[in-house]
C-alpha cells in the first residue's frame, strides 16, 4: 500500500512544470510533493572571504589589514584594498539576494573561498576559524534559500533548501591555504559534514575521497559538477599533477570522464564549476600542465554534453578560451608523460592575498586574441551561415576565392560552430578587492516545462576504486608514459551541443551586478599590498557614526542588451567573435586587408607556450577592448589609468 501511495503522489504532481523543491540525492528513492516553476536563471557567487576581525575605520595598510589602526575602511568594506569582507557586507549581500533574486532563480553555484585570508600575522588563521566561517556561510545560504516551515528538521539533509546550492572548495577553505593532500583527509571529511545538505547522500563516500561531486539541478536534464581544483593547481605542494594514476587529480578526471559518459548516455547536459580557473598563458598559470591538457581534452571529447564552465578566485571579471589546438599530440593519443611539474616547469607565483596580476596579463590576452581567425567579408558569421554575396557570384574567380577563404576560416575554428574552442567564465568576487559583484546567467528552457519527475532508477552513481587504475599502474612499469582511457567523441550524427548552437539549456546571457561601495559607504566625496583608492585620505575617527547610503547592487552590464558586446547568446561562436573583437586593434582602414591575410602565425603555432615577451600597448581606440578592461576591474580604474596601462 505504501508503494501505491508513493506512486499516486508522484502522478498527482507529474504535470507541474518545475524542478523539485529539494536537492534530490542521486541513487535514493524520492517522493516529490511539490515543484517550483523553472525561471531559466541561476546565480553565481564566489569569494565571499568574510572577516569577523574587520573594524570600521581601521587602516588598510598591510600591517593592519583593516583589523586595527585608523584609516578609510568603510562599514561595508574597503573597496580596492586587499582587506577582506566585513560581516556587514556578507549580511547585506545575502539580504539583497533574498529580496531581489531568491524567487527568480533555479539554482546557485558557489565557487569557494568562504573564509578570510591569512593576511595578519597578529591574528593567524586556524582550523576553527576556517570551519567557522564556512559554517556561517552555509547558515547565510539557509537564511535565504532554506525551507522555514520545519522541513529542515527532518532526517533528510538534502531536503532543507528550496533550490539546489552547489558549493566548491576554494584554496582558502583549508589550512594551510593552497595545500590539500590526497583524500580522504580531514578537510574532505569536515566539508562532508558542513555541506551535508548540498552533497547527494549517494555521493558522500566519493566526496570524502577527494571533494568532488555533481548534482542534477534539473533531474534527468541538467547536472552541475563541482570540481576540486586544488588537485589541479600548480601551487599545491601536496600533489603532483594529473599524469600518474596515484594522483588525486588523475582520479578526479577519471571520475569526471565516467560521469560525463553516463550523462551522455542519458541525454543529460552538464555545467562545470570550480574555484581556480584554467588560466594558461605566458604571464600566469594556475593549473599543472598535465591537468590542463587532460581537462581540455575532456572539454573537446564531451563538447556535446558540457554547456559551460564557471570559476572564481581571480577577482577580475573576464572569460577564457581553451583552444583545442593547444593539446599535445600525446594527449590526443591517450598518452601522458609522468613528469614532476614542481621541478621541471617554471612555476607561476600566485599571491593568494589577492589574485593581482600585472598589466602584462591583460595585454598578453589581447595579443593572443588578436591572432584569432577572422571571417572573410563575405560571411556574416557567427550570426548565421552565409554564402558568397550574390554580386560576387557573377565573377567566377572572385567567388571561388571567397569560397576558399570561407573554407579556410571554418577549418581553423572547427566548423560553423567553432568546435575547436571552449569557453570558461570567470566571475568577479564579493570580497571588495574591487567592487563586490554577483552574476545571474539565463539559459534556454524550451521544452523543459513539462519534464517528467525524477526517476530514481536512472540516477545511480558509478563509484571508483583502486581496481580502476590497476592497468595504468602496470603500464607505467613498462613505459615512461602513462596510457589513459580516451573518451569517445560525440557521435558523427550528433548535432552540436548547447555550448555551440542555441538550443534547450544553452546560456543566453548574463547580468553582472555590482555594489558601488564608494557611494554606499558615504565616507569620501599600489605596490604589492594595495591600500585601496582612499590611501592617504583623512579618515573619520573611530568614534564616528557611519552614515551609509542604502545598500544595493546595481546592474553593471547585460551581455545581450549591451551596446558594445551585443551578444545574442553565450555560445562558443559568439564568445570567440567577442574575443576577436577585443583583440582587434587594427585601424578600420586595415580591417578589410586583414581579413585577406594568411594567418601564418596560427599555422606555425607551437603546442606549448611561446617564449615570454612583453606585449605592446596599442593606441588605436577599440571599444570592445576598452570596455573589457573597465569591466574586468569592475569600474574601479579611472579612464586615464586604463589608457596609461593598457592603451585604448
Amino acid at each position: 500500500m505504501h508503494g501505491i501511495w508513493r506512486f499516486c503522489v508522484i502522478l498527482l504532481v507529474g504535470g507541474a512544470s518545475a524542478v523539485p523543491t529539494e536537492q534530490i540525492p542521486l541513487g535514493q528513492d524520492v517522493v516529490v510533493v511539490s515543484k517550483r516553476p523553472l525561471h531559466g536563471r541561476f546565480l553565481h557567487v564566489t569569494d565571499f572571504h568574510p572577516d569577523r576581525f574587520y573594524q570600521v575605520y581601521a587602516s588598510t595598510a598591510q600591517d593592519a589589514a583593516c583589523h586595527r589602526g585608523q584609516g578609510p575602511a568603510g562599514i561595508y568594506g574597503a573597496e580596492t584594498s586587499e582587506c577582506d569582507s566585513p560581516v556587514a557586507l556578507i549580511n547585506q549581500t545575502m539580504d539583497w539576494i533574498h529580496h531581489n533574486l531568491r524567487d527568480k532563480i533555479d539554482f546557485v553555484i558557489w565557487t569557494g573561498d568562504s573564509a578570510r585570508h591569512d593576511n595578519d600575522e597578529e591574528i593567524p588563521r586556524n582550523a576553527a576559524q576556517v570551519i567557522g566561517f564556512n559554517e556561517m556561510m552555509v547558515q547565510k545560504m539557509f537564511e535565504v534559500f532554506g525551507k522555514h516551515s520545519g522541513d529542515g528538521e527532518d532526517e533528510n539533509p538534502n531536503d532543507d533548501f528550496v533550490i539546489p546550492i552547489v558549493p566548491a572548495f576554494g584554496n582558502n577553505d583549508i589550512l594551510p591555504h593552497n595545500v590539500m593532500a590526497k583524500g580522504p583527509n580531514t578537510w574532505t571529511r569536515t566539508y562532508s559534514r558542513i555541506w551535508r545538505q548540498f552533497i547527494p547522500e549517494a555521493q558522500k563516500h566519493q566526496f570524502e575521497q577527494g571533494g568532488w561531486y555533481n548534482v542534477e539541478v534539473i533531474p534527468n536534464k541538467l547536472a552541475v559538477f563541482s570540481l576540486n581544483t586544488l588537485y589541479f593547481a600548480e601551487n599545491n605542494a601536496a600533489v603532483d599533477g594529473c599524469a600518474s594514476p596515484k594522483e588525486p587529480g588523475y582520479r578526479q578526471l577519471e571520475w569526471m570522464r565516467i560521469q560525463l559518459q553516463y550523462m551522455r548516455e542519458r541525454g543529460v547536459k552538464a555545467i562545470l564549476t570550480g574555484h581556480q580557473p584554467p588560466i594558461r598563458s605566458d604571464v600566469k598559470n594556475l593549473w599543472d600542465e598535465t591537468c590542463w591538457q587532460k581537462y581540455t581534452l575532456w572539454l573537446r571529447q564531451y563538447r556535446d554534453v558540457i554547456i559551460s564552465s564557471h570559476y572564481g578566485h581571480f577577482n577580475f571579471d573576464h572569460f577564457l578560451l581553451q583552444d583545442f589546438e593547444d593539446l599535445d599530440d600525446d594527449t590526443k593519443d591517450g598518452r601522458m608523460e609522468y613528469i614532476s611539474s614542481k621541478t621541471s616547469r617554471a612555476s607561476t607565483t600566485d599571491d593568494d592575498l589577492h589574485a593581482a596580476v600585472s598589466p602584462d596579463y591583460w595585454l598578453g590576452m589581447r595579443d593572443e586574441w588578436s591572432g584569432l581567425p577572422r571571417p572573410p567579408n563575405s560571411m556574416t558569421w557567427p550570426e548565421a551561415e552565409s554564402e558568397v554575396d550574390e554580386t560576387i557570384k557573377k565573377h567566377d574567380s572572385a567567388a571561388k576565392k571567397e569560397k576558399r577563404k570561407r573554407k579556410k576560416f571554418l577549418n581553423k575554428i572547427g566548423g560553423l560552430h567553432a568546435e575547436h574552442f571552449a569557453t570558461s567564465f570567470v566571475t568577479a568576487s564579493v570580497v571588495p578587492n574591487l567592487f563586490p559583484t554577483v552574476r545571474v546567467f539565463e539559459y534556454n528552457t524550451t521544452g523543459l516545462g513539462s519534464h517528467k519527475s525524477h526517476d530514481v532508477s536512472d540516477t545511480s552513481v558509478t563509484q571508483l576504486d583502486d581496481s580502476d587504475y590497476e592497468s595504468d599502474m602496470v603500464q607505467r612499469k613498462k613505459s615512461k608514459k602513462h596510457k589513459f582511457k580516451m573518451p569517445e567523441p560525440p557521435s558523427k550524427s550528433a548535432p552540436p551541443g548547447p555550448a555551440y548552437s542555441p538550443q534547450t539549456l544553452s546560456l543566453m546571457r548574463y547580468t553582472q551586478y555590482y555594489a558601488n561601495l564608494t557611494h554606499i559607504n558615504n565616507d569620501f566625496l599600489a605596490d604589492k599590498w594595495n591600500e585601496g583608492k582612499h590611501k592617504g585620505k583623512k579618515p573619520h575617527n573611530k568614534d564616528h557614526e557611519p552614515q551609509p547610503e542604502k545598500f544595493h547592487f546595481q546592474v553593471h552590464y547585460d551581455t545581450h542588451d549591451d551596446d558594445v558586446y551585443q551578444l545574442p547568446d553565450l555560445t562558443v561562436p559568439q564568445m570567440l567573435d567577442l574575443a576577436r573583437r577585443i583583440g582587434d586593434f587594427k585601424p578600420p582602414a586595415d580591417a578589410a586587408d586583414a581579413a585577406d591575410e594568411e594567418d601564418e602565425a596560427a599555422t606555425n603555432k607551437k603546442k606549448h607556450k611561446k617564449k615570454h615577451r612583453k606585449p605592446a600597448k596599442h593606441t588605436k581606440r577599440n571599444a570592445p577592448w576598452y570596455t573589457f578592461i573597465r569591466r574586468a576591474f569592475v569600474e574601479t580604474k579611472p579612464a586615464e589609468e586604463i589608457e596609461e596601462l593598457f592603451g585604448h
